[in-house]
């Protein structure tokens, strides 16, 4: 059964694209067929991190309105057969993605692929709450810094309140996913730790990203960092987050310890 995850957070410049990307690749590489689906309209930068941003004719709000039909708009990866992209719109507004229109474009969707990943725009405007209306889970971008922090705490608010699934009484599974997260400074108390993090946000982690010039290298590329470095650290954390995404159990290290854990992925969960 298809599953539509999204990644979001609401401050910008955590790393939601690149972690949409990285993901869908990596899931991918595991023989899931996967379709990743920008919702920055007006922005679109998911097409330059994948790398087919000269191969976009119709995009998303082409679709919805009807100017286009889906297969014509999906993009497939000319690196792995079973990753496709549906861009975002540069010359519309973020009204162009109604209600209507999204769910029609997700039900069909559904039927054709394992994994849609959305990837929100920031903020908790239009473009961010529809990109959340429709998931069946969602993984939260943070950086280790207070306000990163607090713009997720006010995202997990909103998954629990105004998304599909909170309107029919659920709540959607919610995954953290630290970002840009450097040993040495943490050690210094120049950013939030991990347990802070944890403390306040209250969901499970599902990986810490290390910070690394090599995510910049990737994004210049037009590459995945999860096919164009393979062998970084970066790429082997995205990995595992998506074999824990897919039910695995492995313990979670984070980089200034010596030993991993894993009560954090299977013991909490926000109250």
């Amino acid at each position: 059964m298809a599953k539509v995850v999204v990644i979001t957070s609401g401050k910008g410049g955590v790393g939601k694209t690149t972690s949409t990307a990285a993901i869908g690749a990596a899931l991918a590489q595991a023989g899931q067929k996967v379709v990743v689906v920008d919702f920055d309209v007006g922005l679109r930068n998911l097409d330059l991190v994948m790398g087919s941003e000269r191969r976009v004719v119709f995009d998303f709000v082409n679709v919805i309105h009807g100017e286009a039909s889906l297969p014509q708009a999906l993009i497939k990866d000319k690196r792995l057969e079973n990753l496709f992209i549906l861009a975002a719109s540069q010359t519309r507004d973020k009204d162009a993605l109604t209600e209507e229109g999204v769910q029609k474009v997700i039900n069909e969707l559904k039927e054709k692929f394992d994994w849609i990943i959305c990837d929100s725009p920031a903020g908790i405007e239009r473009g961010a709450k529809m990109a959340m209306h429709f998931a069946d889970e969602a993984i939260i971008i943070t950086n280790p810094e207070v306000s990163s922090v607090r713009d997720s705490d006010r995202i997990i608010g909103i998954l629990d309140s105004t998304t599909q699934k909170a309107l029919q009484g659920d709540k959607i599974p919610k995954h953290l996913l630290i970002t840009r997260y450097a040993a040495d400074r943490a050690a210094r108390g120049d950013m939030l730790n991990t347990d802070d993090i944890l403390d306040i946000l209250s969901i499970p982690l599902i990986g810490i990203i290390p910070e690394s010039e090599e995510v910049l290298k990737a994004s210049n590329l037009g590459s995945p960092i999860t096919l164009c470095c393979p062998h970084s650290n970066v790429a082997k954390a995205y990995n595992e987050a998506v074999q824990r995404l897919q039910g695995e159990k492995l313990d979670i290290i984070v980089p200034s310890d010596k030993k991993g854990f894993i009560s954090w992925l299977l013991g909490r969960s926000r109250s």
